[in-house]
């Protein structure tokens, strides 16, 4: 029988992100329901926070640093950046859409 290996898994990083995390959500919802900013500045808050989480979602759980390590990492950085792109995309057809149509 082959000994296990032990890997060094603390809940530190976990939970830092998870903190990180609540907080980048709690900011939006804040902001939205105290209406304190007029409503393009709730969007570029909402846009910054997401951007924010998904950074934090990739450091902290994806555990993906921007270190050329492995492929498996680029492929994996590659594919939030295209989902970036796609949201981002999306965002920007609807807005050009509303804009038309008001």
């Amino acid at each position: 029988m082959a000994p296990q290996r032990r890997t060094n898994v603390t809940p530190k990083p976990y939970l830092i992100g998870v903190v990180l995390a609540l907080v980048l959500t709690v900011i939006p919802f804040g902001v939205v329901a105290s209406r304190a900013l007029p409503p393009k500045q709730i969007f570029v808050v909402i846009g910054a926070a997401a951007i924010v989480q998904i950074v934090v979602h990739l450091r902290f759980f994806l555990h993906l640093e921007l270190k050329p390590s492995s492929p498996n990492q680029r492929i994996a950085l590659c594919f939030a950046v295209v989902l970036l792109m796609l949201a981002g995309g999306t965002l920007w057809i609807m807005f050009n859409l509303h804009d038309r149509t008001m």
